[in-house]
């Protein structure tokens, strides 16, 4: 018995050979009518399919934006068939068109882009929720699994222009990995542009190309201080966080810019590694552990103890001596081993410095 399923549809022209039709469906049409077709090999050890696996949580952070009353999903679904195997498009006696998809043979389309948006809607079970669906019709599987690469194979949106519009965006309903981004963002905003900052125009992110500390790296330094450090007092409190947080901040930059002068002015992170994702991410645990042990918020708190590093940095020139191991000074690299080794060793030499004999801090001595 033949089952068909019939969409009012907009099907454009475009190249001679293409057919494309645009229409509404719900995730239980789409369902009947195209599945996702996980990358494998077959027993020849040839690849079949082409879909990514599915990413657990984002389906679930999609699954509960869309479970939302307000919910709209504006980016269609697009589904690819090919030619023979179920899906027509057809001009009805009223001149408008038609997709029509025979599923009496099984599932005859695959889903070519936004699979997780398809199963987020899916697993919620919205049957009333339309989405848009943009579908082509190729003559073979070949065109099918090329059409997929071009479709996919387009420039993502940088994660970098993603985080800096984060502070503008509505933070309803904002995924929690993304709210404490949107924090830390809208603080280095007010580190780069801050009037009075330490770090003004020092930050590069895809608006101030010309900065030279990473913005990204500034976001996790403060992040992690907002998680256990000493931005979490602000953090429930953006107008403490903006002000207080950002002082802090400033101040603590302030000091190393005075302390390290000759590594800092004027360097980028290839002359330096102070400016380096490497150091700063270091230099982040120096301040948490200053703010920590002796309540370190001002420049001349910061200093002193900053001071007792020179002697056992090497940002720009000759070798880091971590214990049995040596390291040029640009032999450390952007990787999470050599941060935490440059961390532990730089926190480390500021409790020596800190701590005499009988284990009185040396700002207390005097």
């Amino acid at each position: 018995m033949t089952k068909k399923l019939t969409f009012n549809a907009i099907a454009p022209q475009q190249s001679p050979d293409s057919q494309v039709a645009f229409f509404v469906a719900t995730a239980q049409q789409i369902d009947q009518i195209a599945s996702i077709n996980r990358l494998a090999r077959d027993e020849n050890g040839l690849p079949t399919g082409f879909q990514r696996p599915q990413i657990a949580k984002h389906i679930r952070e999609i699954g509960d934006y869309l479970a939302r009353p307000d919910a709209i999903l504006a980016n269609p679904i697009v589904l690819g068939f090919v030619a023979g195997t179920g899906a027509t498009i057809k001009t009805a006696k009223d001149g408008s068109k038609q997709l029509i998809v025979d599923i009496s043979k099984g599932v005859p389309g695959q889903i070519v882009d936004g699979q997780q948006r398809f199963s987020a809607l899916r697993e919620i079970g919205r049957a009333d929720f339309q989405v848009p669906v943009s579908a082509f019709i190729c003559s073979s599987h070949e065109e099918l699994t090329q059409q997929f690469i071009l479709i996919n194979n387009t420039k993502p949106l940088n994660k970098g222009m993603i985080y800096e519009l984060l502070p503008i965006a509505n933070r309803s309903g904002m995924p929690f990995r993304l709210d404490s981004r949107r924090d830390a963002s809208s603080l280095v905003a007010t580190l780069n542009f801050g009037r009075s900052s330490s770090l003004k125009g020092m930050i590069r992110g895809q608006t101030t190309p010309h900065g030279v500390i990473q913005d990204t790296v500034m976001q996790k330094l403060i992040m992690n201080s907002m998680s256990d450090g000493a931005l979490r007092m602000y953090r429930n409190d953006q107008k403490l966080m903006q002000t207080k947080g950002a002082d802090l901040i400033s101040e603590y930059f302030h000091a190393v810019s005075h302390v390290f002068h000759d590594a800092w002015k004027d360097h980028t992170p290839t002359t330096s590694r102070l400016i380096h994702s490497v150091g700063i991410t270091a230099m982040g645990f120096v301040m948490e552990y200053l703010h920590s042990a002796i309540g370190a918020t001002k420049r001349e708190d910061f200093i002193q103890p900053l001071t007792a590093l020179r002697s056992v940095t090497a940002w720009t020139e000759g070798e880091w001596v971590f214990g049995p191991e040596t390291r040029r000074w640009n032999g450390l690299q952007k990787v999470s081993a050599d941060w935490k080794l440059l961390s532990f060793y730089l926190v480390q030499k500021v409790r020596e410095s800190l701590e005499a004999p009988n284990g009185v801090p040396a700002h207390v001595r005097g």
